[in-house]
């Protein structure tokens, strides 16, 4: 039921983005709340999770929140993406190009075998199909320093010490030596990995993950985990490490991703959807058509100055495609917007003066807002500015865009911007 958090068997509960999250017992409750009021707000972003009247909601991030207690609160994005597939399914989709997973490695036929999993599950999978792949290519071993009291000679006898321990055994020898071993700072880090994540993965991985820890029997557990971080290191021939340190850089210290953790939870790896929207449509539209090159978040340019003729109020476009023949020039400027709308009374208008701006100083025909689509808005709508200058209109277009066909939606979208140039009219004109 809409607006109602659904809890399993298992300590897992859903909910959609902007849902009261209920089925939670008072201490999770209050931990939850603690831990909304403890995270960052940093550059203008929005706390994950607000209260309202006595009760928590999700805000505009989708993933997933572990509290103290065990249960996992999975968010899932409000905004029916998907019509009769299912929304995490598409979510994951999504994913793939997101800028703080563009390392992680999966198709669309391991996305739909996942989809049945919960989100957490997923992206320990996906580290431990990762690892596994590792582990076949075998870890990463160095020489050490070390010194042992050994019943045989080994390297060089520390005479010191041998005299101090052995001078009544001479059956004994205080060696020091070089161990070739891979007891160094990212195998310790993955192996803590491994025993942190093991409660939270689905039991079909079961097998896998006792299968991983065999393989790190002979390292031990990171005691500092942040001293290692610093001094771990990844050269040439350690390549095949680069992605499974990302996944420990997300578990163990929320790198990479909107992700909070703390003393109130276990871990949260939560994804603001504008950011993953954003990223999806500028992939979509890299991909899908050779018309335009595309600038992401650019190009930058100053709306004003101060009286000192210092720069002001920098514009920052979502997405530009840009000219041609003036490769700094953009000549249409899209801007995406999460945001569920099905009529036109709910196109904010500060979108709108945002985009007439870009418009204007860019020298744009035609600005674009888009949005996903939904059963609610599934056509596009044009509008016309009723100014022009120097005889230039300009138009402004609305458009839904499925996420589940990004290529007819990227077409669609620039048969509609290069009719007449972008030319104005039609309705709202």
């Amino acid at each position: 039921m809409a607006g109602v958090a659904a809890r399993t068997a298992n300590s897992h509960i859903e909910v959609r983005e902007y849902e009261a999250l209920t089925g939670l017992d008072p201490s999770e409750q209050d931990d939850l709340r603690r831990f909304a009021l403890a995270s960052p707000d940093e550059d203008g972003a929005r706390a994950v999770l607000v209260e309202r009247n006595g009760t928590l909601h999700a805000r505009s991030h989708v993933g997933i929140v572990e509290t103290k207690q065990g249960t996992v609160v999975e968010i899932l994005p409000k905004v029916d993406l998907s019509g009769t597939r299912d929304t995490r399914e598409v979510f994951l989709g999504m994913l793939r190009t997101y800028r703080g997973l563009r390392f992680a490695q999966f198709n669309q036929a391991s996305i739909q075998a996942l989809s049945r999993y919960p989100m957490l599950p997923v992206f320990i999978h996906l580290f431990l199909l990762d690892l596994l792949r590792l582990t076949q290519r075998g870890l990463a071993r160095q020489y050490q320093p070390m010194e042992d009291n050994l019943p045989c000679l080994r390297g060089r006898i520390q005479f010191a010490e041998h005299i101090r321990r052995n001078v009544a055994n001479a059956a004994r020898f205080y060696c020091g030596f070089d161990e070739f071993t891979a007891d160094r700072p990212v195998n310790r880090l993955i192996h803590t990995t491994l025993h942190r994540l093991a409660a939270s993965a689905h039991r079909d991985d079961h097998q896998l993950l006792h299968q991983l820890r065999i393989h790190f029997a002979g390292v031990p557990r990171s005691v500092r985990p942040e001293a290692d971080w610093q001094r771990r290191r990844i050269d040439r021939s350690m390549r095949h490490y680069d992605t499974v340190m990302a996944w420990v850089g997300l578990f163990l210290f929320n790198h990479g991703l909107a992700t909070y953790a703390g003393q109130h939870v276990n871990r949260a790896l939560l994804f603001p959807m504008e950011e993953v929207f954003e990223d999806f449509l500028v992939d979509a539209f890299r991909r899908h058509q050779e018309c335009y090159p595309v600038r992401a978040q650019g190009p930058q340019r100053a709306f004003a100055r101060s009286d000192d003729g210092t720069k002001a109020f920098t514009m920052k476009p979502d997405i530009a495609l840009m000219r041609d023949d003036r490769r700094d020039t953009p000549r249409f400027v899209l801007d995406a917007k999460w945001k569920h709308i099905d009529r036109r009374e709910h196109i904010a208008q500060s979108d709108v003066y945002q985009l007439y701006s870009y418009g204007r100083r860019f020298g744009c025909r035609a600005v674009a807002l888009i949005y996903p689509k939904t059963p609610g808005f599934n056509a596009p709508l044009r509008y016309a500015f009723r100014d022009a200058v120097d005889g230039q209109p300009l138009a402004l277009w609305c458009f839904p865009f499925d996420v589940v066909d990004p290529q007819g939606s990227v077409r669609g979208i620039l048969r509609s911007l290069q009719a007449g140039h972008g030319a104005a009219g039609g309705p709202g004109s």
